[in-house]
């Protein structure tokens, strides 16, 4: 019987293929890949890059036969750089043949990921099935060496192969021959599929649908203390220090390799304690949102559906659910296809604001499901739902379209498990750093060997005193001492309300060069307040009316604020959007629903207005066939159905019914210029253009309010299924809307610190730009002087390609034009003749026109754009990324789900929403203004600094005790092991510790600290350190050597100790001490971004009582000190003229090094020394040769003269 394998069904499929298909692959661009490479999802933030690897037997062999040899080394290397095991031990392959798979993301990242593969049963999707019993090109009745016979009576075996990658599951597609991410039902999945396809599955079914797609469950493992210790214990970091610690064992070093022994352990148990807590954190959010059970129908043998009760983590795609009248918590994304759902979706949105849900009808039919563009229609995992109501005596049922790490909740908890990698130079550099020191270590080992060699030293001395010289020049402590400064940042920032999930993004908020703000509820209050509203009068507007309760009752302008709404009762309290409420309270009418406990209160009946003062009575339509007399009828009017308002639409209309009436009205409310679009042009009031730029451009939101009568046959079923686009035509204009949103107190004084700062500033709001401009101008984000320009470009006609056009924002007649009239001259703002002081004004729309007709225009308009208005969340994120793309250091600060893409795009983000979805933003402040962001890049900037400082203090500490022992070295001698613990323990570990702890200085300047750890004026400040450090240690010792008492060290023969009690260690001891706390002082910089060194109380303390110890030792030899340092002394002469010499040449040392760091290191003069020595003339930023070459240009921008694309896509 031969052998059962997946390769075997895979040669089997095919068999009789062209090669070109088992060969190469064409990418999406065309271009021919290697057999063994696949590209997933091309050019998106998804994609994926495959190369496929499968066992070679020789390769394995040698590798286990190295690690053998090698005690387990290579090992290692596995473990750290995996892919480097799938290099050593498999041979390249097809990706139809390969059991693992090396993956390359779009940042460049690798990971290793093994290929499994399962054994299904029938009924199974066919689509991902591989079978062994296919005869694909068979024609000649043998197929793979075996009749038809022998194929007829083999069972029949199908398998499936996927991998899983950071909890997404990609899956073969045999007739394709490549790997596809598994969608659910939210890929190219009808809208009449979801109403007519699906009524419930089966149990096998089901079963079948869970092996495919696991268990709907979104986890988070928490790893035991166990597997943590040993992950911390096989870091490199870790590995070195035990290497250390276990050669300074052997060099006799008991007592310090102990001390760094318990120092490490410490350490690692503080690591593993904050790495299980933060995990246990993680898990915990998850978790309290997961519920145990659900209801779902199952279809029967007879064709009948059943309600079935079922555990959570069984829910599959295309399950339906049954969503309980009590409400629920979804564990799901699921979208309804019947009755209503009220749902709290505050865990996505921040908003604790309830949403009606409504279900997704046939006029829909013919649209592909998309979560986005459905999201009105679809239950998002993790969100509570409150209350249901159906029609008659219907279910209100949901499709479950995504389970597990796919939902929405799954996407959020993926991004924070695996956050994209922060691309900061300081990493880089630090590695590189590394890297130098290594090269350093190298010179010195060479010198160590030759030293031992002239020596005549044995060869077991010689490689112990070599090997030493590795963990002088690179100590253990480095990587820990670079987090210092971001460690104790943090900690300020936490006691501030402000929590930060990605500590690296701290010294990224130092560099900071653009923030951009979102307005309503960021810059701008939450609430809104009716304003008043302006009623349409034939051919004109009336005046503003404040108080709207005065107004007819049964005018369309007041029936429009009485019923445009998404109101309802939740608990006996009206929720609903906040502008809702406050407009339907405007009205005061009263708003009635069925009631708890009422026969229709799961139902869906009309949500009923009315006036509250009195009853309002109106004659009812003519009646045939009635005897009565004439009656009137209570004004009352129905809410028919609702078509919510979307960011996309920007706009939302109800259907009513008045009571008595045999027709409905439509009621709709928006933009301005999206409702004038969908009125009748002779409803359109002459002075509207006028009037709401008077409103808009003080800053006001105005909503535009329309109406239109219905046909008579329109019935109520008819209503429910009427598509949006049919009714929401044709309307009258009734009126505005005003609504005014103050600025934060806060706001002002943050946008001009920032401005003084040198930091720019953008709004990026879904509100319209007019009020975006002025509250620009309000919070100072546009002077009082500066000019804005309207960037519009109007999409290609037959007569005219693209054409963008800026027009100043001061005309009032062009900010209410809609036209695409491109020949429209205005009168020119001198805006590039000099004066650059100009802002641009974007649209939604016109950034869409521009990113696709004027992409080579993009960077200009992104370098002086202030406002960016009408913006979809989408269209956020990808400013933020345009920015990016010309170098700016980008922040976002936000308090919504809108937000959440650009939060998580930029640099960094800064959440004012405690929502789950903002969890994934790098900050989270609970303080609800934007006071954060000044302290955010304070801490930053201050962090920056410390970490730049204690890297060069590691530096430098390692350079003195490297200088330090190869002078002793030359002297056939080395510190003492009480020395090496005094210096490495007692003065470097707790300077290095307390240097972190100065805080950050409040107020913020114009220019930023440095962010290039190898630049010029750093490695100056390194290298002046170390001549300066190598200079006063050689000239110590050639002192010493014309002392008339000195007497030199001599090796004692056969001896593998070094005779470490001498002269020469005493005096270098002494004066490298020294060194170590000078340099502490000149790398602890105060202004301009931290506080002044005396503040920190612990360094200060350290540095005095360190300073008081050493000097003790130097000046005051007593033999009990000298004896427990190890240090040799003369009894019968204390050598006090040497002993003062000693310190006069510390003293020198101590006031040149802060000289150079103070006044050469940091001075401008410096930093412009070495531009012109290396003759930069271009700057090193794209933002600023934008700004230049728009500046030069006195033809930019070119005010009311189109600009008309080449590009026509």
């Amino acid at each position: 019987m031969r052998r059962f394998s997946w390769y075997t069904f895979l040669t089997d499929e095919v068999a009789g293929m062209a090669y070109d298909r088992l060969g190469e692959d064409t990418g999406a661009e065309g271009v021919k890949l290697p057999y063994h490479q696949q590209v997933l999802k091309l050019g998106s933030e998804e994609e994926l890059t495959l190369f496929g690897y499968c066992r070679a037997s020789c390769k394995t062999f040698a590798f286990y036969l190295v690690t053998l040899i090698t005690l387990g080394i290579p090992f290692l290397i596995v473990y750290w750089k995996p892919e480097w095991g799938v290099y050593m031990k498999r041979r390249r392959c097809s990706l139809m043949e390969a059991d693992t798979l090396i993956i390359k993301d779009m940042d460049g990242q690798i990971y290793v990921s093994s290929v499994n593969s399962e054994t299904v049963e029938a009924g199974f999707p066919s689509k991902y099935v591989i079978s062994s019993h296919l005869t694909n090109g068979a024609s000649n009745g043998v197929h793979n060496g075996a009749s038809d016979s022998t194929h007829l009576t083999q069972p029949r075996h199908r398998i499936i192969r996927y991998f899983i990658f950071q909890h997404i599951k990609y899956i073969w597609i045999p007739g394709k021959l490549h790997f596809e991410r598994l969608y659910g039902c939210d890929s190219n999945t009808l809208i009449s599929s979801l109403l007519n396809d699906f009524r419930g599955y089966t149990v096998q079914e089901q079963m079948l649908r869970q092996q495919l797609y696991g268990r709907n469950a979104i986890s988070v493992e928490v790893k035991s203390y166990f597997y943590l210790l040993v992950t911390e214990v096989l870091n490199p970091f870790y590995i070195f220090q035990i290497a250390s610690i276990a050669l300074w064992s052997f060099d006799n070093y008991i007592l310090y390799a102990t001390c760094i022994f318990l120092v490490s352990c410490l350490s690692v148990a503080v690591s593993l304690y904050e790495t299980r807590k933060q995990s246990q954190s993680l898990h915990d959010m998850v978790e309290a949102s997961n519920t145990n059970t659900a209801t779902v129908l199952r279809s029967t043998a007879e064709k009948t559906t059943v309600e079935v009760e079922v555990n959570t983590t069984d829910l599959v795609p295309g399950d339906v659910l049954v969503i309980p009248g009590t409400g629920c918590l979804m564990a799901c994304d699921a979208v309804l296809i019947s009755g209503n759902a009220i749902v709290n979706e505050s865990m996505l949105t921040g908003e604790s604001v309830p949403v009606t849900k409504t279900p997704v009808t046939s006029s829909e039919g013919n649209e592909t499901y998309s979560a986005e563009k459905h999201k009105r229609h679809t239950l998002f995992c993790g969100t509570a739902v409150i209350q249901t109501r159906y029609y008659g005596n219907a279910q209100v049922l949901a499709v479950v379209v995504r389970t597990g790490f796919s939902t929405a909740k799954g996407e959020l908890v993926r991004s924070i498990l695996y956050p994209r990698p922060l691309d900061f130079k300081f990493y880089k550099d630090s590695m590189k750093f590394i890297l130098f020191m290594f090269a350093i270590a190298s010179l010195g080992m060479s010198y160590s060997i030759y030293i031992y060699i002239m020596h005549q030293e044995t060869i077991l001395k010689t490689v112990v005193r070599t090997l030493d010289i590795v963990t002088i020049v690179v100590p253990p402590a480095l990587p820990a001492a670079m987090t210092v400064g971001t460690y104790y940042a943090q900690s300020r920032l936490k006691k501030r309300g402000i929590f930060c999930i990605s500590p690296p993004r701290i010294n990224v908020s130092g560099k900071l060069k653009l923030v951009c703000f979102d307005k309503t509820g960021t810059l701008t209050e939450d609430g809104l307040e009716v304003w008043g509203v302006v009623e349409a009068k034939g051919e004109h507007l009336s005046t503003p009316v404040m108080d709207v309760s005065t107004l007819d009752h049964t005018s369309q302008l007041v029936a429009c604020l009485a019923t445009c709404h998404s109101l309802t009762y939740v608990h006996g309290e009206l929720t609903g959007d906040p502008l809702d409420v406050k407009m339907f309270e405007a009205t005061k009418w009263t708003l009635e629903e069925a009631a708890p406990g009422s026969a229709n209160f799961d139902q869906v009946t009309p949500t009923v207005v009315k006036p509250s003062k009195r009853e309002v009575y109106i004659d009812p339509p003519d009646i045939t066939n009635v005897a009565e007399t004439p009656f009137q009828v209570p004004y009352e009017l129905g809410i028919v159905r609702q078509f919510p308002f979307s960011s996309s639409t920007q706009r939302m209309s109800v259907l009513v019914r008045v009571l008595g009436r045999p027709y409905m009205d439509l009621y709709a409310k928006g933009a301005p210029e999206v409702i004038q679009s969908l009125c009748k042009p002779e409803s359109i009031p002459e002075d509207l253009g006028p009037i709401l730029t008077q409103y808009t451009i003080q800053g006001f939101r105005v909503i535009a309010l329309a109406h239109r009568t219905l046909e008579t046959k329109l019935s109520w079923h008819a209503a429910q299924r009427t598509p949006r686009d049919q009714v929401e035509c044709d309307l009258n204009f009734v009126g505005l809307l005003i609504l005014q949103n103050m600025l934060k107190p806060e706001t002002a004084p943050v946008i001009r610190q920032l401005k003084a700062a040198n930091i720019r500033t953008v709004m990026v709001t879904g509100d319209n730009i007019l009020t975006g401009i002025s509250v620009a101008r309000d919070c100072g984000m546009v002077g009082e002087t500066d000019h804005v320009l309207l960037a519009k470009v109007t999409a290609p006609s037959a007569e005219h390609p693209a054409a963008l056009t800026f027009e100043p924002a001061d005309t009032p007649d062009i900010l209410v034009q809609y036209s695409d009239d491109v020949d429209n001259k205005y009168t020119s703002i001198n805006a590039g003749d000099g004066d650059p002081r100009y802002h641009l004004a974007v649209t939604g729309k016109a950034w869409a026109l521009l990113c696709q007709y004027f992409p080579d225009l993009v960077p200009r308009i992104v370098a002086k754009g202030t406002v960016f208005a009408r913006m979809s969340p989408d269209q956020k994120a990808q400013l933020v990324e345009e920015l990016q793309a010309i170098d700016y250091i980008v922040g976002m600060c936000g308090d919504g789900a809108n937000d959440c893409g650009a939060l998580k795009t930029a640099h960094v983000g800064i959440s004012l929403s405690e929502a789950e979805a903002s969890v994934a933003a790098p900050f989270t402040s609970h303080t609800d203004n934007i006071q954060c962001v000044p302290q955010v890049i304070c801490e930053g900037r201050c962090a920056l600094t410390t970490n730049f400082s204690v890297f060069k203090y590691m530096a430098l500490y390692s350079i003195i005790q490297f200088v330090s022992v190869l002078i002793l070295y030359t002297a056939y001698s080395n510190l003492t092991d009480p020395q090496f613990l005094y210096i490495d323990l007692f003065i470097v570990t707790v300077i290095a510790v307390f240097m972190g702890y100065t805080g950050a200085r409040h107020e913020l300047v114009a220019h930023k600290p440095l962010g290039n750890l190898l630049g010029a004026v750093n490695m100056f400040s390194v290298l002046s350190q170390i001549a300066l450090v190598i200079l006063t240690q050689v000239i110590a010792y050639l002192y010493l050597l014309q002392q008339p008492w000195f007497e030199p060290n001599k090796p004692t023969p056969g001896n593998e100790e070094d005779n470490t009690v001498s002269w020469e260690t005493g005096t270098i001891f002494y004066v490298s001490a020294f060194q170590y706390l000078t340099l502490c002082i000149a790398y602890s910089p105060g202004h301009p971004f931290r506080q002044p060194i005396y503040t920190n109380f612990w360094l200060t303390v350290s540095l005095v009582s360190l300073t008081v110890i050493t000097l003790m030792m130097l000046l005051c030899p007593w033999s009990w000190l000298m004896e427990l340092m190890r240090i040799k002394y003369d009894p019968e002469n204390d050598l006090m003229m040497f002993r003062v010499a000693l310190l006069l040449m510390i003293a020198l040392h101590f006031v040149v090094s802060l000289s150079t760091e103070h006044f050469v290191a940091r001075s401008r003069f410096l930093k412009k020394c070495f531009q012109w020595i290396t003759c930069k003339r271009e700057p090193k930023n794209k933002y600023k040769s934008v700004i230049r070459d728009m500046n030069e240009d006195l033809s930019w921008p070119p005010v009311g003269t189109p600009i008309y694309a080449t590009l026509q896509t």
